[in-house]
């Protein structure tokens, strides 16, 4: 692999929260570079990154667009990234393989805390980003607005990055409006111009102390990491222009700055001055590849898959980035040959024979390959697969069926390739409830999910909240009696039992016991005894699953010509159907512990949020690699966390996460078991219960 190579291609990552202007930035990037000779809208859906229906219909990204381009001599490939958090995992997915990171926000300093989880992911893993502030024409009444705003958002950008935060840009204002910038490194001007080039202007003179205080400010960080430009400053000699940008070059590629940029996307202003910075600092594929551990010394192809789609005409593609070697036509990765390659420009495809370093391309029908992959031409020499993005724990349910009964085999398959286009989807089967789960990051994630097996697959889904698997268990203990005589003709149906049913501890289960003795009941029969206690706890006297429960054989009797196995399973059934009923059963619910995480100003509503919902906090504590974010831990009703995510979003602006695992059983209280129950003898008699309704 020659530095030639490693020059010419860089894949950037656009990045921010829902709004913030992410694929309007992409259309200028690619109108300014001649890409596309007219931007779309968002009004009428035929942006590059509008590609898919269920992003038109939502005016909102839902996965990856990637978009090829040249600027400059430079090939770029833009993943234009969802905003919403519920698509997060398609954000991290792309940044694995990004180079450098574009994050997009608004001019507004309240709202840069929503920036702080994919700070936090960007400065984990050391991938280099920088700051582009968007709509910028928005922010201000009046000159001197202009530029106590842009300080306010400095300053909240320091909160919310571990990185130094370097603005490498000026405002210029007049009036209301945003009409140019300074260049900080070159000390130039120039006027903005809708559409087009900016002009080379004079520096405002009202500008010039405000200008020489931003610019210094920026010498002074980069100083940090440049002995000699640290000697030039004490010596006040005027560092070349030549070497700050091999200093901000450097910098941003070891991931040790973050340069911050602004504009208006739709407007385009700022777009050519973003497109000169990144041809000048965005760092080289090897930089890249050195973090994850490729040297670049062998040229063995070696490639990640980004992300999965199923298009309705190609099948199945695989983004890819090319992180050593290159991609070949027709090349076999893991045993499996590419059937195409392509570069992209949101759906339109362009065929080509060879993705070099750095690139990133889209594979055709990789069967068997999923996201997260680590592909190569000799699987046998590569030392470790690359690394992944964590897939986001799942936080919102839906309870699916599909509406035609007949589709029922086929919804697993359809389920199956959802999947491998988003990892943090996934569904089960549930044992106690017998419903088909989907489990997603959020409503419009799980409702886009819906669409899609709609659209692609034509299967209409009905929904439904998912059914609590409730359980239940005794109180007290009882002994039974159970005769089961049938006589029909021929050999009849006799077996007879006597049961002890007793608690046990919670957690305990079930467990089966015979005191028998002098063989009232053989031990052939035995077995269907045990069989018919465990049948009847699978639905006890409240109608749920019974557990914690011993039951002991201690007598009974049999024929010796019409006792069978069967007989004494059936004498089994009705000696637990009358010992049950008079053991004192209670309801039980399940207990998740529950890990909530938020900024620590919103530690007080986390408390509130939980108590409400009858939990229990078991404590908070710092998040250790995490400033300024809190942890409270707590036991948590299962019934409470159906809508948990959407009231934490609400509460924390977006950025509040929780973890959760099954951890125990607890008894409903009284009232709670009341409605329960009622509910359930409501659905018995064929009433309303659980709501439902179709996608």
């Amino acid at each position: 692999m020659t530095s030639n190579v490693a020059s010419e291609n860089r894949n950037v990552a656009i990045v921010g929260p829902y709004l913030s202007g992410k694929t309007a930035l992409l259309e200028s990037l690619l109108f300014a570079t001649g890409t596309i000779t007219r931007k779309g809208t968002a009004k009428e859906g035929n942006r590059i990154g509008d590609g898919v229906a269920e992003a038109r219909d939502r005016n909102m990204s839902v996965e990856i667009n990637a978009a090829y381009t040249q600027y400059g001599g430079i090939n770029f490939t833009f993943l234009d990234c969802p905003g919403s958090v519920e698509f997060a995992q398609e954000t991290y997915n792309g940044l694995m393989g990004a180079g450098l990171a574009i994050v997009v926000c608004e001019p507004e300093p309240s709202r840069i805390l929503t920036l702080s989880p994919l700070f936090k992911f960007l400065d984990d893993w050391e991938i280099p980003h920088i700051v582009f502030i968007n709509k910028m024409d928005r922010a201000f009444s009046d000159e001197e607005g202009c530029n106590l705003n842009f300080l306010e958002l400095l300053n909240a950008l320091k909160t919310v990055s571990s990185r130094p935060i370097v603005p490498q840009e000026y405002p210029i204002a007049k009036g209301s409006e945003l009409i140019g910038f300074i260049d900080l490194v070159t000390e130039q001007a120039y006027n903005y111009h809708p559409g087009a080039a900016s002009d080379p202007v004079p520096m405002p003179e009202e500008l010039k102390e405000l200008e020489h205080a931003a610019r210094q400010e920026m010498l002074e960080q980069l100083s940090n990491f440049d002995d000699h430009l640290l000697e030039e400053l004490l010596e006040e000699i005027e560092p070349p222009t030549e070497e700050i940008v091999k200093d901000l070059k450097m910098e941003l590629g070891a991931d040790l700055i973050v340069p911050v940029f602004f504009g208006a996307a739709e407007l385009e202003y700022g777009v050519r001055s973003l497109l000169d910075a990144l041809v000048r600092e965005a760092p080289e594929p090897s930089l890249t590849a050195e973090r994850r551990g490729l040297k670049g010394t062998s040229d063995i192809p070696i490639a990640q898959v980004l992300k999965t789609f199923y298009t309705p005409q190609g099948g199945k593609l695989s983004l890819v980035r090319v992180w050593q070697g290159e991609l070949t036509e027709g090349i076999v990765l893991n045993g499996v040959r590419a059937a195409g390659m392509y570069r992209l420009l949101g759906q339109q495809t362009q065929g080509v024979q060879l993705a070099k370093t750095g690139e990133i391309v889209a594979l055709a029908r990789m069967e068997g390959i999923k996201t997260g992959d680590t592909l190569t031409t000799q699987p046998d020499r590569l030392k470790a697969p690359l690394p992944t993005a964590q897939v986001l724990p799942p936080v919102l349910a839906f309870a699916i069926a599909p509406e035609n009964r007949k589709d029922e085999v086929k919804l697993s398959a359809a389920l199956t390739k959802m999947i491998e286009e988003d990892p943090s989807l996934t569904w089960e089967q549930n044992t106690d409830t017998h419903q088909v789960i989907l489990w997603g990051q959020g409503e419009i994630h799980l409702k886009v999910t819906l669409d899609r097996l709609r659209r692609k697959y034509n299967f209409p889904i009905v929904t439904s909240p998912p059914q609590i698997p409730y359980k239940e268990t005794i109180r007290s203990n009882t002994n039974s009696h159970g005769r089961y005589k049938h006589q029909s003709g021929g050999h009849g149906q006799f077996g007879d039992v006597y049961l002890d049913i007793t608690p046990l501890p919670r957690g305990e289960g079930f467990n089966f016991n015979e005191t028998i003795v002098g063989g009232a009941v053989p031990k052939q029969y035995i077995p269907g005894v045990e069989m018919g206690v465990r049948e009847y706890l699978q639905q006890g006297p409240l109608g749920f699953p019974v557990v914690d429960v011993s039951v002991t054989l201690t007598n009974g009797s049999y024929h010796s010509v019409d006792s069978s196995e069967q007989a004494f399973k059936q004498a089994a059934r009705l000696a637990m159907q009358t010992g049950m009923a008079k053991c004192n059963p209670t309801l039980l619910e399940p207990i998740v512990t529950v890990e909530v995480c938020a900024p620590n100003e919103f530690t007080s509503q986390l408390f509130q949020l939980i108590t409400t919902r009858r939990g229990q906090i078991l404590g908070y504590e710092p998040v250790a690699d995490w400033k300024g974010w809190d942890q409270v831990s707590a036991y948590l009703p299962q019934v409470e966390m159906q809508d948990l995510i959407v009231e934490l979003r609400s509460l924390t602006m977006g950025v509040g996460y929780f973890n959760w695992k099954f951890d125990h059983l607890q008894e409903v209280p009284e009232q709670l078991a009341q409605r329960v129950l009622a509910t359930v003898a409501d659905n018995s008699n064929g009433g309303g219960g659980n709501s439902k309704s179709k996608s």
